[in-house]
């Protein structure tokens, strides 16, 4: 069976706010967030590769940012140990969260868009609630042994990836954590589409598929390199295929049955691709690399199966 892969540029934005951190797709994929080294988020129409809007109130770089459901607000998270929520219309920065010891490295919504959850380099995950005036957290999650690097938010759980080795799995719905032991540092975190499986990067040049219920590797894709920066890993928008950000400048991407490469997005660079935004219905994925971002398509006009 062919899959439908991405394969061909559509759209590269000059992002103009120095390296870019992160990329994000709002919750409809017809928008994306850039976060920058210049302190800035900016909000785009990726597909028609238009500029619509910069939110400052960071006083450092910008490592992550997401999108409510209903995209009228912004979360986002950085160097400045800080948190903050924007108003998407106006871009005034509603709150602001400053409660953690060290960097934010990643920021997600809940479900409902009410509460946030941001994981720092502090090795703690803290939850705020939005609708509150207060700006102490609801909660706290201690038990990383150190830096969380990577948050993933469904409507019971919550997946963080640590600096520890290890991913950790909080289920709301009966109060419990579960830990699996990865081995090394853990980059990023994500659920499969049928929220069956963990997909795990780590800092060996490894990305692991991890049956969430059992904590057994199911499959484990290589090829690419990460063994010095935080690169993502994600599923595209079918649960067929693998994309991981890496080192030498390309993505790649596997088969997640049979763990092959099927393809590579070369950036022309030897600069590191760290992150990435796949479409939520579509064969397209947002790519972060240097100082620009880029959309690509796929050029297969009709699915082979």
């Amino acid at each position: 069976m062919k899959h439908k892969i991405p394969d061909h540029k559509e759209h590269v934005l000059d992002c103009k706010q120095g390296a870019v951190r992160a990329v994000r797709f709002s919750a409809d994929s017809n928008y994306c967030l850039t976060c920058g080294s210049d302190k800035s988020v900016k909000l785009w129409n990726p597909h028609r590769a238009l500029f619509l809007k910069t939110y400052s109130g960071h006083g450092h770089e910008v490592l992550d940012a997401h999108g409510s459901g209903d995209n009228s607000q912004i979360c986002s998270g950085g160097m400045d140990k800080t948190v903050v929520l924007f108003d998407v219309a106006s871009g005034l920065a509603l709150r602001k969260y400053r409660d953690h010891a060290g960097t934010v490295n990643c920021v997600r919504f809940n479900e409902e868009s009410s509460v946030i959850l941001s994981g720092s380099i502090d090795s703690t995950v803290r939850a705020w609630d939005t609708r509150s005036r207060g700006h102490s957290p609801i909660q706290i999650l201690d038990e990383a042994q150190d830096g969380v690097t990577s948050i993933e938010v469904s409507d019971h759980e919550i997946l963080t990836g640590s600096a520890d080795g290890c991913i950790r799995r909080y289920d709301l719905r009966v109060g419990r954590l579960y830990v699996d032991l990865i081995g090394k540092a853990v980059t990023s975190v994500t659920f499969t589409r049928d929220g069956q499986c963990s997909l795990v990067s780590c800092q060996d040049s490894t990305i692991k598929l991890m049956d969430k219920d059992t904590g057994e590797m199911l499959n484990e894709f290589t090829g690419h390199k990460n063994t010095q920066y935080k690169i993502d890993s994600c599923l595209n928008h079918e649960d067929t295929l693998i994309f991981s950000g890496s080192e030498d400048g390309c993505v790649y991407i596997w088969d997640l049955i049979e763990a092959k490469v099927v393809h590579k997005l070369d950036h022309s660079s030897t600069r590191t691709v760290h992150s990435l935004a796949p479409h939520h219905s579509e064969p397209s994925i947002l790519t972060a690399c240097a100082d620009k971002v880029f959309l690509w398509k796929s050029s297969q006009v009709e699915s082979d199966s």
